[in-house]
């Protein structure tokens, strides 16, 4: 009996080795990495921040390793998969946008993400007007701009200067065929007419003056106008995507959705280029070429110093209108202009179409013309402000 009862016990120590072993070996197994994919964005819902940088650097995605083998291409498809708006009943929580998925530029300023249908979930969905703006990263950069945007926050004053604002990458240079003259206006991810925000470092990015007008003013303007008429809210985020550690974003993707009318009203998701036709651009530092002569312009005291052609006398039946020297303030001091609401042009006081304008579509404002150009804002071609 004794003996059976040694063997008994030597049978059951070695079965809970074996379970013991077994058991370590499948909890190792189960510890395993998941690399995502570079360049990719992933949108949670819902979150202060709707957007999570997963990993932004192209030059630093991991290779698998010779041997290995490699992830099956439609599966990482499949998980990147994204939810609309419109399908958001499905509950599903995580979306992805991924850089590497948008066109090169080819002479259009923006390009349809995801059906130009947004991301937002049904969980997102509500009439309470809000706002938030993402803590800059330890580059400096701004991150994700989110707003349901609603009559209660748009602006009842002139905005301010945000001169005093230093997005990365940013240079103060200019060139003859940009319209404006300067290549970089601090572009505001959520536009002033929508929430009101003047000089907010987590609201203003380094944006090309064809980002600024072409790319973005007719989304913002398209949202301002609906809300204005309607009443309405559109849940509203931009967000800017940047390469790497590059200072420049390459564009910014921009969603919006009227929250009423389930977005009959509005509802597009795009992808705005940050270039500039005949510009080149190095976006790691923002420095910057014209692209036939391949001259560099990356110091902002070599741009600075510039002084301005002097304008030509011409007749007064023709489109350009001079104004005597003694009558324009000097930029230190800060120039009146005249807005134009209506036609997003800025006028000198004295031009003669100031007093063709309607009363309603006038403004009064005092500031630097970069100021005004970077408000969206374009120079009247009779008086050349």
């Amino acid at each position: 009996m004794k003996m059976k009862h040694n063997r008994f016990q030597k049978r059951l120590i070695t079965q809970l080795s074996l379970w013991l072993v077994l058991l370590l070996t499948f909890t190792g197994c189960a510890e395993s990495t998941v690399t995502p994919q570079d360049n990719t964005y992933t949108i949670e819902q819902p979150a202060t921040i709707p957007y999570e940088l997963l990993e932004a650097s192209e030059t630093a995605a991991s290779e698998p390793e010779s041997g290995q083998p490699q992830e099956n291409a439609s599966d990482t498809q499949e998980s990147q998969q994204v939810t609309s708006a419109t399908d958001a009943s499905t509950g599903e929580g995580t979306s992805a946008f991924s850089l590497r998925e948008i066109p090169a530029y080819s002479g259009t300023p923006y390009t349809e993400v995801n059906g130009n249908k947004p991301y937002f979930t049904e969980a997102d969905l509500t009439t309470q007007s809000f706002e938030t703006y993402s803590e800059l990263d330890s580059l400096g950069r701004c991150g994700v701009a989110y707003a349901n945007v609603g009559q209660d926050l748009m602006p009842t004053e002139p905005r301010g200067e945000i001169g005093a604002v230093k997005p990365t990458g940013w240079h103060l240079v200019k060139y003859d065929n940009v319209d404006g003259k300067y290549l970089y206006n601090r572009c505001h991810l959520i536009a002033y007419m929508l929430a009101a925000e003047n000089a907010n470092p987590q609201n203003l990015i380094t944006g090309t003056r064809y980002l600024n007008v072409q790319g973005m003013l007719p989304f913002e303007t398209k949202v301002c106008d609906y809300v204005k008429n309607t009443g309405n809210h559109v849940l509203y985020r931009v967000t800017p995507i940047f390469d790497g550690d590059n200072l420049l974003a390459d564009g910014v993707l921009m969603e919006a959705y009227s929250v009423e009318d389930a977005g009959e009203g509005i509802q597009f998701c795009v992808f705005a280029y940050n270039v500039q036709p005949g510009i080149g651009i190095d976006y790691a530092t923002g420095d910057n070429w014209a692209e036939d002569s391949g001259t560099y312009q990356s110091t902002e005291a070599s741009v600075e110093v510039e002084t301005p052609a002097p304008q030509p006398e011409t007749d007064t039946d023709t489109t350009v209108q001079t104004t005597p020297e003694s009558s324009v303030p000097q930029e230190s001091q800060g120039i009146t202009y005249v807005l134009n609401t209506n036609t997003m042009k800025f006028h000198y006081p004295t031009c003669s179409s100031v007093d063709q304008m309607k009363e309603k579509n006038k403004e009064i404002y005092t500031g630097s013309r970069e100021d005004v150009i970077n408000m969206g804002y374009v120079p009247c071609k009779r008086c050349n402000p």
